[in-house]
């Protein structure tokens, strides 16, 4: 019986192997795909909606775009900002901590 399920496993597992190199199942994710950690998405932001909802790779936040600042957790509720861009947000420990220390994103030349 244990190679009919060997059989089986490979002929599920065959589309994946056979994928493009650059792009990978768990890393290297395009926008819209599903994520854990903002490690996995091509744009470097892993966003939920709420608490409750899926999270997806996301496009990073432009200028005057709510932004989150980065985070060593890789889940953001507002993505942060895209290069050269900053975060300007109030940093508490609480908003840290709760993920809710929201900001907008701006150009630090200005």
């Amino acid at each position: 019986m244990l190679p009919a399920c060997l059989l089986l496993a490979l002929l599920l597992l065959a589309p994946a192997l056979l994928a493009q190199h650059e792009r990978g199942l768990i890393f290297n994710l395009d926008i819209g795909e599903l994520c854990l950690q903002s490690a996995q998405c091509k744009s470097g932001c892993c966003h939920r909606v709420n608490g409750l909802s899926l999270a997806r790779c996301a496009p990073k936040a432009a200028e005057f775009q709510m932004c989150s600042p980065e985070t060593i957790y890789g889940m953001y509720y507002k993505c942060p900002c895209e290069r050269g861009l900053t975060c300007d947000a109030d940093r508490t420990i609480v908003g840290s901590i709760t993920n809710s220390d929201f900001g907008v994103c701006k150009d630090p030349q200005d």
